[in-house]
């Protein structure tokens, strides 16, 4: 797989994934940094015409530098759901296709501490090129787990134990009236149409972001955003509650 532009590169070496650098010029500035972590992890750095750099990121902005790196680690459904500590959050993606947008809920579930992204096989984005740049290099540290089938999938998850929360504009529910402090998966629907019928069926909550303003809903990754936050603040005020001190009746003190 490759990946460009510095910020991604840069995660890729972070974990251990690169097999090799290739850059058009003799480095310097943020690109020597690469060079010498490059050296430090024994990855081979290439020097290679300026054509063929372009070439290589099909007319990405690669900023002088890519990377061939190892494939992402492939991880299954109960790997993702056993793996966390405490209650699992997990992100289920149905059918996004725009490079851009996967790249930015990846970098957004690796801000919000998320145990791992689902993904079909079909119907989504590649993980590399545009996808890793537009997620900052999230792409080398959050858990990927691909299935054939995002509605069997949810039904796993179910008899897990997991709740499914899906993503829909016109759901009643408000995003954060839901419990999602428990073990809870995150179902985003594809760019314009949303979840799939199947999909929307077999979600335990369908919850809505309510826009104030003019437009009829968020970009997906925003939605990403919203929601998962809203998880991590839900998580924390819970956390906090548990290990507050007990407060003393008035004959205890």
């Amino acid at each position: 797989m490759i990946v460009y532009g510095i910020n991604t590169v840069l995660e890729a070496l972070r974990g251990g994934r690169v097999k090799e650098l290739r850059m058009a010029d003799r480095g310097g500035g943020r690109l020597q940094q690469l060079i010498d972590l490059a050296g430090k992890r024994g990855v081979r750095v290439r020097r290679v015409r300026a054509e063929a750099l372009a070439r290589d990121a099909r007319g990405g902005v690669h900023q002088g530098i890519i990377a061939v790196v190892e494939d992402v680690p492939e991880y299954s459904l109960g790997e993702l759901i056993h793996i966390a500590e405490g209650p699992p959050l997990l992100v289920v993606l149905d059918g996004i296709e725009d490079p851009h947008n996967m790249g930015a809920i990846l970098r957004t579930a690796d801000a919000a501490g998320a145990h791992g992204v689902v993904i079909q096989s079909r119907r989504s984005a590649a993980l590399g090129g545009a996808a890793a740049k537009a997620s900052s290099g999230a792409v080398a540290h959050v858990r990927m787990a691909e299935v054939v089938n995002i509605a069997r999938a949810i039904d796993e998850l179910k008899k897990a134990g997991v709740w499914t929360v899906g993503l829909a504009g016109e759901a009643e529910m408000p995003y954060d009236t839901v419990d999602l402090t428990g073990p809870v998966a995150i179902v985003l629907g594809a760019e314009g149409g949303g979840l799939r019928r199947l999909v929307r069926e077999r979600c335990d909550f369908l919850v809505s972001i309510p826009m104030l303003g003019h437009v009829e809903s968020l970009n997906v990754s925003v939605a990403a955003g919203v929601t998962l936050f809203e998880a991590v603040r839900q998580r924390r005020r819970s956390r906090s509650a548990r290990n507050a001190p007990a407060k003393r009746r008035p004959s205890e003190r």
